[in-house]
């Protein structure tokens, strides 16, 4: 299949999509109205809480919930051929991930910018929200330790995209500066900035840096993270994400137009068995989840995204969205490796050279090697140089995943105070009442896993749980959403469908997981396995109690509009 048809016709459908189904959840199902108040103004701090405009928050948001993720899952996910991931992706986005996406920022929003944890406490009961945000914590620990190990591989594997990742830190800055001190025009600022940040990617060429190791870095990002997740929102963290937004736009368009110009045919097979390769049901549903839908979208809706939204009506655009573009990148990148590995004289053999084994595919360096060669055979079929294309695209992966990084520190250290908070929402510890205490506490723990295998790659002992854990976090998101549905007398399908389909899903997958951690006799995993399992059909029958006597009876739903 020509790869430029596909392109089309996803793009079309995502369009369609937002301006027909997302319209009618947002306006008919959830009534969304300006008149209701919003949490960035009610409680506005000028440290978390900062009313943004939604062009910008859409920036910050995106990039949040993108890391790598929409990435490296379509680029493993294509194993078992391009059909599979591109249907997963498409459907997935639209009827699933951006639904869990919107409720979860909505609900929050009107709950006083609480995260999706101890939003559980007021469509549930308290004990189960207590459970839920522990664990969210155990997610977010995991997700902070991989990701620093993660940036600090890319630094060592393109050394070339470590200065323009860092000049980024005092352009972003100065661009905050200029915005919101000078009242500067953000759209022409921002544009500045972007084009400082390709000078700044043109000098990491000529100038690689190399020479730290892994341990190295990942000391210099904690230390890095602790002090961007504790600044106010909009210095840096914002600033940062809108112009990796600007980024991610120009890489987009930059492959769009290979896709336009080069429009290779797609090399990859529609549907692949690969002997060592897990079954297709349910690990594709698992292997790509950002692109589709990820549980951790739930935590950084109502976590950072909610304390900045200007209007309610924001919502749309930032929640809905924000993850039919998700959609968008996730299927550049299928297009990038199923046809752009082709290009240049590469044929059929360049795809199978990376997917000839689930072993092989599966590494972080062949999964981001085959999106960067495939992206840059599309940027070089208009005359981009090669070193210049893949340094472009290795700038846009480890800066998205740099903001994963920041993003989540900042939520779980929300979660965590939310952990020890009472009834009022009052925090009950009082060292945690302090950002920097809390942030430090959220640090060194990470850190502490990091280092436990004395080599910087400690996290990747959890690592195996990750997937079905954050799946079923996106279950539960959804259980949520169903829960408030019912509340308000609302078709309950909406929610309800997305949310059966990923409990069978990641339920299935954590039985899996379970049977290989107890033939290989591996008594953490084991035990981690057991207890998540244990939390979810806790959470899960105490919602579905709540969704039941609901059909049956009014049940207001407390501090809404």
């Amino acid at each position: 299949m020509n790869s430029l048809i596909l392109a089309i016709l996803a793009f079309v459908g995502y369009w369609v999509a937002y301006n027909t189904y997302g319209k009618w959840i947002s306006k008919k199902i959830f009534g969304l109205n300006d008149k209701n108040p919003v949490p960035a103004k009610e409680f506005e701090d000028g440290v978390d809480f900062v009313p943004t405009k939604k062009h910008i928050l859409l920036g910050h948001h995106f990039t949040t919930i993108a890391g790598t993720g929409p990435i490296v899952g379509p680029a493993i996910g294509v194993i078992w051929g391009w059909v599979p991931a591109f249907i997963w992706v498409f459907f997935g986005s639209i009827f699933m991930g951006a639904v869990h996406d919107f409720t979860s920022l909505v609900i929050s929003a009107r709950h006083q910018g609480k995260t999706i944890g101890e939003l559980t406490g007021n469509l549930i009961n308290e004990r189960t929200a207590k459970i839920f945000l522990v664990l969210i914590q155990f997610l977010l620990w995991i997700v902070l330790a991989v990701f620093a190990m993660i940036v600090a591989l890319l630094f060592i594997m393109y050394p070339q995209s470590v200065f323009p990742v860092w000049m980024e830190i005092p352009i972003a800055m100065w661009l905050s500066y200029m915005v919101y001190n000078k009242g500067k025009n953000d759209t022409l600022y921002s544009i500045i900035a972007i084009i400082l940040m390709y000078v700044t990617i043109a000098i990491g060429v000529v100038f690689p840096i190399s020479g730290i190791s892994l341990l190295g870095w990942i000391y210099i990002l904690m230390i890095y993270v602790f002090i961007a997740s504790t600044m106010p929102v909009h210095k840096l963290l914002q600033p940062r994400d809108y112009i990796n937004s600007h980024e991610l736009l120009i890489a987009m368009g930059l492959l769009v137009l290979g896709v336009i110009i080069g429009h290779p045919k797609i090399v990859a097979p529609a549907f692949q068995t690969v002997p060592d390769a897990p079954p297709l049901f349910p690990i594709l549903f698992i292997t790509i989840a950002c692109g589709a839908i990820s549980g951790f979208h739930s935590l950084a809706a109502s976590g950072t995204t909610v304390k900045q939204m200007e209007k309610e009506t924001d919502a749309h655009l930032i929640g809905y969205g924000g993850m039919i573009l998700e959609g968008v990148l996730a299927t550049i990148i299928i297009i990038a490796v199923t046809a752009g590995l082709g290009m240049n004289g590469g044929g059929v053999q360049a795809f199978t050279s990376h997917y000839a084994s689930w072993a092989t595919a599966s590494g972080l360096g062949a999964k981001l090697a085959a999106v960067i060669n495939g992206s840059a055979n599309l940027m070089h079929s208009y005359g981009i140089p090669l070193d210049l294309a893949k340094t472009i695209m290795a700038v846009f992966i480890v800066s998205f995943a740099g903001t994963t990084m920041d993003s989540s520190t900042r939520i779980q250290r929300f979660a965590l105070q939310e952990l020890f908070s009472n009834k009022k929402g009052e925090v009950v510890v009082k060292p945690l009442k302090n950002r920097f205490v809390a942030t430090a506490i959220v640090i060194l723990a990470a850190l502490a896993l990091a280092l436990s295998t004395g080599d910087g790659k400690g996290a990747l002992t959890l690592w195996p749980v990750f997937g079905a854990l954050n799946q079923l976090l996106a279950a539960l998101a959804l259980l949520i959403g169903t829960v408030y549905l019912a509340k308000k007398k609302k078709p309950l399908w909406i929610t309800g469908i997305p949310m059966i389909f990923m409990f069978i899903i990641t339920l299935y997958a954590t039985i899996l997981n379970l049977k290989k951690f107890i033939s290989s006799g591996n008594g953490l995993l084991i035990f981690v396995t057991i207890s998540t399992l244990v939390i979810a059909l806790w959470i899960m029958i105490e919602g579905f109690i709540v969704i039941f006597k609901s059909n049956k009876e009014i049940v207001p739903v407390e501090e809404e509009i």
